[in-house]
């Protein structure tokens, strides 16, 4: 049978059937629960991604509650502590002190006691359950006034970290935000009527007025606008758009009005899957937060614990009295939740994602921004990435004598089956339409080219290995390759089962940014190798004209999963750079893989592990950049975390510590970490 002869021609030359691959990941995400959370908070950390906000609450927010509520109590409370703190140091009756200090830790601190009975009531011990536990005991040896003011200083450090906090979820809540509510849908009636933007359905025609923010995924069927997508894609300058071009949500229309036909609701469009693409980010925890949590687990025991042993030994061993050595186990226990630790590395995590995100860098996980300061080699595809992608027929060579016509069209015929950007260059040069040759049982050939029957016989059209592995090279054809090859241009032919009938060369330009792109990554010590498919004398005139340490062509897919596992060095990482499919093998071995051009490309976003909204391949110097500056400051925060605790232990410790010092130890050093951490929203 015809079909069955097909297949086995292509089998053939590659083995086996050309399949679209999908990249995917296998990388080990800990989704354990989160025992740092679990010690602060006294609840697990969920990983549902219901909605962004409630994620990043859980990840960020996890040693102190963020208590919203009116600022009056707790200024009532702070003078009633100052109160207390006066009584006392003018000698009054020890009574009223007492009175005005637990009227301030009624007024501000019963949601704490609140919170700490429920964790002792379920086996943890978190800030609330030590705090409790230190003010109580406080009260207990009758330190009134500083019982007062320890529990009114918390209580302000809590309401001031929630402040700071809510910087790092208002910045991915932001994209969240982008999309209006209400889209301008036209009616059946030839009239138009808003209503929200989740009962439009795909092949609604909807209407865009200047200025307003478009509302969902489209493709523009009339008017004339310059839209402003740096919200998705962080480009600078607004892109032209006329009929015929793909319009994004919660991007800006600019001066001219738009009507649109929607090609996806809008719980599918590029945004909402940008969000989800976060959520999920969120919710997998980084290598440094997998660290500090197992620590976490150890460190509040054994401090607990430590505490509980200044309280009883020294007395007993008659080193002191109860009441000195039971006071310094009541500042241990203050500073036993190593909340600043936990949460130094949540909040500068997400704080690198949405910062990103505001670039038009999706980076799907914690794991892929701190591997990327590990990179030390990108591999690059070259069309589409390097160059254009948008390459032009330049010449046209019938080696079939006898009907240059036929050949001609069986190509147009062939080429416009293809998605491949030198297929669709030959498609557009011979002006391939509807009287094209019918083709039967079309094929792709990973790496090669594609294949397919005409009037029931195999034809073939693809790249110099396909022809050469048919054994229809000749050294006059050789000579002729090679002449175009060496001019930087790639060469696809037409042949059945016994001979060449056609050649067809077509030629591709360089982006403006690469060159400045390759430079910067040198500039970080990063080198760049291109692997392609493409004739060797072509992807070494491309990578020659960037500077690209080093080119390979005429590669397979196989051949750039190997030449990628070659790179890895221990200790460092690897990225590719493709389209996210036909890349696959590649992406999938390299470390770090990342997507160019992924805006309403479902497969890159999904499949990548940092999707470039845009083509400007200057974004992955950057990329690398943020993640240096976010190792850079989790490196801080942890040393920042860990410093201060290690030292007021030593000071509680030699009788030098005390309650208020242990509260500045643990909220201060959990607000210097936040502040710390957002420093990346703003780049």
């Amino acid at each position: 049978m015809p079909h069955a002869t097909c297949q086995n021609t292509c089998r053939d030359v590659h083995g086996h059937p050309a399949s679209g691959s999908v990249h995917d990941h296998d990388h080990d995400h800990d989704h354990a629960p989160d025992a740092g959370a679990a010690c602060c908070h006294g609840h697990g950390h969920s990983h549902e991604t219901e909605a962004s906000a409630t994620t990043i609450g859980q990840d960020i927010g996890c040693c102190h509650g963020h208590t919203d509520g009116a600022w009056w109590p707790l200024a009532a409370s702070g003078a009633g502590a100052l109160a207390a703190e006066a009584a006392h140091w003018f000698e009054a009756p020890w009574a009223v002190s007492a009175v005005l200090a637990i009227l301030a830790i009624a007024g501000c601190g019963l949601d704490t006691y609140r919170k700490g009975w429920a964790a002792l009531r379920h086996g943890r011990m978190d800030i609330n359950a030590l705090m409790s536990i230190a003010v109580t005991g406080a009260l207990v040896l009758g330190q009134w006034a500083e019982a007062a003011m320890v529990m009114v200083l918390f209580t302000l450090a809590e309401r001031i970290e929630a402040r700071s906090l809510d910087h790092a979820r208002r910045a991915v809540q932001g994209l969240m935000q982008l999309a209006p509510d209400q889209a301008s849908v036209r009616q059946a009636d030839g009239g138009w009527r808003d209503i929200p933007a989740k009962a439009v359905s795909p092949g609604d025609l909807v209407r865009t007025r200047p200025g307003e923010r478009i509302a969902l995924d489209g493709q523009i069927e009339s008017g004339r606008s310059a839209v402003d997508q740096s919200p998705i894609t962080g480009e600078s300058l607004p892109v032209d758009k006329a009929a015929g071009d793909p319009v994004y949500a919660g991007t800006i229309n600019g001066t001219g009005e738009l009507h649109y036909r929607v090609l996806a609701a809008a719980g599918e469009s590029t945004l909402a899957r940008i969000i989800r693409a976060i959520e999920s980010a969120q919710s997998a925890r980084a290598p440094t937060q997998r660290f500090v949590d197992r620590f976490a687990r150890i460190y509040t025991p054994l401090v607990v614990l430590l505490a509980v042993a200044i309280a009883v030994l020294p007395p007993l061993l008659g080193l002191g009295g109860w009441t000195e050595w039971v006071y310094k186990a009541l500042v241990l226990l203050v500073i036993a939740c190593p909340c600043a630790l936990v949460i130094s590395t949540p909040v500068t995590i997400v704080s690198g994602l949405a910062a990103a995100a505001r670039h038009g860098v999706l980076i799907k996980g914690g794991v892929h921004l701190e591997q990327g300061r590990l990179l030390r080699w990108i591999a690059l595809d070259k069309t589409g990435t390097v160059t254009h992608g948008r390459p032009a027929l330049t010449d046209t060579v019938a080696l079939d004598t006898a009907d240059p016509a036929r050949s001609h069209a069986l190509a147009a015929a062939m080429a416009v089956r293809s998605d491949h950007p030198v297929s669709r260059a030959v498609a557009q040069g011979l002006d391939a339409g509807p009287a094209a040759a019918p083709v039967e049982d079309f094929e792709a050939l990973a790496g090669r080219g594609t294949c397919g029957l005409v009037d029931g016989r195999p034809h073939f059209l693809g790249n110099h290995r396909l022809i050469h592995e048919r054994g229809l090279c000749s050294p006059e054809l050789e000579a002729r390759l090679e002449a175009l090859e060496r001019q930087g241009k790639t060469v696809v032919l037409l042949a059945d089962e016994h001979r060449a009938l056609a050649l067809y060369a077509v030629a591709d330009t360089v982006k403006p940014d690469s060159a400045a792109a390759i430079r910067a990554l040198h500039a970080l010590g990063v080198r760049t190798a291109m692997l392609s498919g493409d004739n060797p004398h072509t992807v070494a005139a491309i990578a020659a004209q960037v500077g690209i340490d080093r080119a390979e062509g005429d590669l397979l897919p196989e051949d750039k999963l190997r030449i990628v596992g070659g790179l890895a060095e221990p200790g460092t990482a690897v990225g590719m750079v493709g389209d996210g499919i036909n890349d696959a093998p590649a992406l999938a071995r390299a470390d770090v893989g990342f997507a160019m051009g992924a805006m309403g490309t479902d497969a890159a976003i999904e499949t990548a592990d940092v999707a470039l909204m845009d083509d400007d391949l200057r974004k992955i110097p950057w990329f690398i950049r943020l993640s240096r500056d976010t190792h850079r400051i989790l490196v801080q925060n942890i040393a920042l975390a860990l410093g201060i605790k290690v030292a007021f232990l030593v000071l509680t410790v030699a009788g030098l510590g005390t309650l208020w010092m242990a509260v500045f130890a643990d909220v201060g050093a959990s607000l210097l970490v936040v502040g710390n951490g957002l420093r990346l929203l703003r780049r």
